[in-house]
């Protein structure tokens, strides 16, 4: 078994950090509970042999000058809480072996083992207990019998006094740690939020100096990111508008030429530069996000719509199963995707199937199935990317632009929701879109342009 495995620790960094500190102020307040009780029960000790020592001298002297007759009056006198006076030899037993009993005896034969020679036994039991011998000047035996305290009894409500500090310590730690943190999962969730958009929004730069200045270096970066991609995009999107122009007037001008056996052939090499272009201007648009605003949607009679569409334009398009329940996203992003996955099927295999399938927590998935050769596994991520075609060939035919799932991929991203490309058995692909369905508070689409 790995080591690893019996420790639990913890993944986050505020439950690492708050068990550390908890830990480490439990075992720092045990240590000072143990050194504390120590060091009181030592001084509690030396001071009751202290106590013992000059008590008994004092008791034993006084016995020893009163008459036999009015001794016996005086021992409930003499009597202490852990030791009294008995007049009679007592009991005998073998030498004490516990230590504050050879503490105790060692005090008594200092005080009073200089005048009356004496002997100290233990007496078996259940608590520490012993006795002293001695005789007084007239040979009348005297016992002592001592039952050593190992300590002041501690107070009933102490333990919970530390219970309740300890809990205090806790608290201030769990609060310590999490005023450390949260900037951190601040941090990360404005760095999830930083989508295809690039507006998520700024981070509050105040707070102690060390998270200011990351927060102002992070929304600096965001900006930077942000400036470069709006120069970059406005780039490809002006080279893919002024490129309509040239291709328009050639398209002219082959119109108003004799037929010849290259005429054919440049006219389809300008409609596939016309598709590349309309194409490159999309995906510069959808970099920046669906500026289309959420609403809510019958996603049912959407699929019927989209899916008729095609069957009236002759093609072998197929639905099974509703959603049900009304959706709130983007509907024109939302047909755009399933167009382009569409279209990718029947280019491939001629024929699509949109299965729709509700999930149990508050996803819907609607998948487009298709029977065509499929997708290498290893390049099931790779056709994501801008201008990457399967296809080896520069066939627009077969290959398309490479940049329909690019789109699609944007398009999804821009909605909070995934899109992904699966092998099915026995042949064909499944292309899966999971989407999150949004707060139902959102107005319908009533009223809007029609989704076309």
């Amino acid at each position: 078994m790995n080591p690893k495995s019996l420790l639990r620790w913890p993944r986050t960094l505020f439950a690492r950090l708050t068990v550390i500190l908890c830990v480490g102020l439990a075992l720092a307040q045990g240590l000072s509970f143990w050194v504390t009780m120590m060091e009181r029960e030592q001084a509690t000790t030396n001071l009751m042999i202290g106590y013992i020592e000059r008590e008994v001298a004092s008791s034993v002297a006084l016995l020893d000058r009163l008459p036999a007759a009015e001794r016996p009056q005086w021992l409930p006198r003499l009597a202490r809480r852990s030791y009294e006076f008995i007049l009679g030899p007592g009991m005998t037993g073998s030498p004490p072996d516990a230590r504050l009993s050879a503490l105790v005896a060692a005090s008594i034969a200092d005080g009073v083992g200089t005048n009356y020679p004496l002997t100290v036994n233990a007496i078996p039991g259940e608590r520490e207990r012993m006795q002293v011998h001695l005789q007084l000047s007239d040979g009348s035996p005297l016992t002592i019998d001592v039952r050593p305290m190992p300590g002041a009894p501690m107070s009933g409500w102490l333990p919970m006094a530390l219970v309740l500090q300890l809990a205090v310590l806790a608290l201030c730690c769990w609060l310590a740690v999490r005023q450390a943190t949260q900037p951190l999962h601040r941090l990360a969730q404005a760095a999830d939020a930083l989508g295809p958009s690039l507006k998520s929004e700024r981070l509050p730069e105040d707070g102690p100096s060390e998270v200011a200045r990351a927060s102002r270096a992070f929304n600096a970066m965001q900006e930077r990111i942000a400036l470069f991609m709006a120069e970059r995009i406005q780039v490809l999107a002006a080279i893919s508008h002024d490129l309509q122009t040239p291709i328009t007037r050639m398209r002219l001008r082959l119109d108003v030429m004799d037929d010849n056996p290259q005429h054919a052939r440049m006219l389809q090499d300008l409609q596939e530069m016309e598709s590349l272009v309309k194409e490159g201007v999309t995906y510069a648009r959808t970099l920046h996000g669906a500026a289309e605003v959420p609403c809510r949607i019958d996603p049912d009679a959407l699929l019927d719509s989209l899916v008729f569409d095609y069957v009236d334009a002759g093609q072998d398009v197929s639905l099974e199963g509703r959603i049900g329940t009304p959706l709130v996203t983007r509907p024109q992003a939302l047909r755009r995707i399933l167009g382009n996955l569409v279209d990718n099927a029947l280019k491939f295999a001629g024929a699509a199937e949109i299965v729709v399938a509700p999930r149990l927590d508050g996803e819907i998935r609607i998948s487009v199935l298709d029977r065509g050769p499929g997708i290498p596994a290893h390049l099931l991520e790779s056709v994501f990317e801008p201008f990457y075609r399967v296809e080896a060939s520069r066939n627009r035919h077969t290959g398309g632009t490479g940049l329909g799932l690019a789109i699609t991929r944007q398009l999804a991203l821009a909605m909070d929701a995934s899109v992904s490309l699966h092998n099915r058995a026995g042949g064909g692909l499944e292309a899966r879109l999971t989407l999150k369905n949004l707060d139902q508070t959102h107005p319908s689409c009533a009223g809007r342009e029609p989704i076309g």
